[in-house]
């Protein structure tokens, strides 16, 4: 192999694995089984102009240089990373994302997140881990180079590689060839991946996510005066009686919070909520059906509980059929998953149609819904032509669905045969970013 890589190849000093999505930032080394740390995409910013620009963390301020003298009166942005941190109320602290539609979108920010994956998961200089990260099929070529660029130049490490998310997906089921249904935050897509490659222009998406299920069930929640309070409110509450108003005594001295970060937080409650009660039937929506199926229970942080039935039901509805959207929205011109699935495989060959078929994967957050997985078998088995063998494979553990990407980084980069794929630093001296179009398809 040429250059540095082969120098940390191997067992001695592992390569790292990034896995970024837009709810979090999976990070750990590869050969291990589920990632080390799990940083979420948003990141609190204070404006107050007092601080050095840094990354405030449990009990330091990590910056890139320690020296005392960096850390002077510098006008500038304090930076809270990671889920302690970050869900801490604070007076004047926004919350911003650095990902935008699967793409890196802000570079400070994400930056930032990477300082203090070093400082504070790796625990270790960056110089010495080869990376290897996930990016969407559909990330563009200037953005590709901007990440090659800083890695190798900011963070000096000594091999990079950037492999698709669903490639990842479908190694860590044991596929090279497969189609990956990714469920995630901000949309759901059918990804076809053939030997290891992604068929780009069989590449279909929708909306439909975890987040557009939370906006379905705040409304729903708001529609029937449930009060959405976050935690950092609640300072004590006293027992109600179901469906009663909730009696929850302020906490006092709270700062005075940014929208954003109270949005944030209240976005939270919601998900639990979504976790907990929501479940998709196997059949296509009928009230009759459901009203049958027992109704579950759920306590809101503010006491508020009640049962809910087929509310729980209708809402998750929509991933599978649009026209069952709340709010009047034209649901027609959106796919539900199993119309996304033979509208992807129709787009491939005739040829590769068997494989994608036999190697349906399921992956991503919200694929968590339960029924997901057995509504999705029964939409494709009354689409597909009888004459086609249909498997889906969607992994029973926790863990392995939802780090599929990671897993399969993980995976890869421990692979003998992996080992000459790396770019290495000798490689990016000599040719540069545009490296990566070359050797990372």
């Amino acid at each position: 192999m040429s250059g540095g890589g082969m120098l940390y190849g191997g067992d001695e000093i592992g390569a790292l694995v990034f896995d970024v999505g837009h709810h979090s930032f999976r990070v750990g080394y590869a050969q291990e089984d589920t990632p080390k740390a799990e940083i979420p995409s948003a990141v609190g910013v204070c404006e107050d102009g007092n601080g050095t620009a840094t990354i405030k963390t449990e009990n330091l301020d990590v910056d890139k240089k320690p020296d005392s003298s960096n850390i002077s009166s510098t006008a500038g942005p304090k930076y809270y990373i990671d889920t302690n941190i970050l869900n801490v109320a604070r007076k004047g602290m926004e919350v911003a994302s650095f990902m935008k539609d699967g793409m890196i979108e802000d570079w400070d920010l994400f930056e930032k997140v990477l300082d203090y994956t070093y400082a504070k998961c790796i625990q270790s200089e960056s110089e010495y881990h080869p990376v290897l990260m996930s990016e969407a099929p559909w990330n563009m070529r200037t953005k590709r180079e901007k990440l090659t660029e800083l890695m190798f130049e900011k963070y000096n490490v000594p091999a990079f590689f950037l492999v698709k998310n669903a490639v990842l997906a479908a190694f860590a089921n044991g596929r090279a060839t497969g189609l990956v249904v990714d469920s995630g935050a901000t949309h759901t897509s059918a990804i076809p991946v053939q030997d290891g490659f992604v068929l780009s222009q069989a590449i279909v998406k929708s909306p439909l996510g975890g987040d557009y299920i939370t906006m379905q069930c705040k409304q729903y929640l708001q529609e029937n005066d449930v009060e959405i309070v976050p935690t950092y409110l609640i300072g004590g509450k006293e027992p109600v009686k179901e469906r009663e108003k909730a009696k929850w005594i302020r906490k006092r001295n709270v700062p005075e919070v940014a929208t954003s970060w109270h949005n944030y937080m209240a976005k939270r409650v919601i998900q639990d909520f979504q976790n907990s009660v929501l479940q998709i039937s196997e059949a296509p929506y009928d009230e009759k059906t459901v009203s049958s199926i027992p109704s579950v229970h759920y306590e809101f942080p503010s006491g508020y509980h009640q049962d809910f039935s087929s509310e729980r039901f209708r809402i998750p509805e929509a991933l599978f059929d649009p026209s069952q959207m709340r709010g009047g929205m034209v649901g027609n011109t959106m796919l539900g998953v199993g119309h996304i699935v033979t509208t992807s495989v129709g787009m491939c060959d005739v040829d590769v149609r068997p494989a994608l078929y036999g190697s349906v994967v399921i992956t991503g957050g919200n694929s968590f819904i339960q029924g997901f997985p057995e509504r999705l078998n029964r939409d494709l088995s009354v689409r597909i032509p009888s004459s086609m063998r249909l498997k889906l494979i969607s992994a029973n553990g926790c863990s392995e669905r939802r780090f599929g990407a990671w897993i399969g980084g993980s995976i890869l980069a421990s692979i003998g045969t992996f080992q000459q794929m790396w770019i290495s630093s000798q490689e990016y001296e000599e040719a540069g970013k545009a490296q990566i179009d070359r050797k990372c398809p």
